[in-house]
């Protein structure tokens, strides 16, 4: 899956182009280093976002195309 895509199922951002722009914009880092929209997400990978001030690292769980709300957390775990 996609890297926007997945944050955008998981819920981590709200909106695909929004996700899309803060890969653009180098906010996304996989493994430790910048990924682009297009990186291919795979269970296990460590996916850090830059809000500002603050950052969000979470290791992915799951990589469904299609997630219901409530579960969308399940796809992801904070590290």
């Amino acid at each position: 899956m996609r890297l926007d895509k997945y944050l955008k199922v998981s819920r981590l951002i709200k909106r695909r182009t929004v996700a899309n722009e803060a890969c653009d914009s180098e906010r996304v880092t996989v493994n430790g280093k910048v990924a682009r929209a297009s990186y291919d997400v795979k269970v296990g990978d460590v996916i850090s976002i830059r809000f500002g001030e603050r950052t969000l690292s979470v290791e992915v769980l799951s990589t469904q195309e299609t997630v219901g709300k409530e579960s969308a957390a399940l796809m992801y775990r904070e590290v």
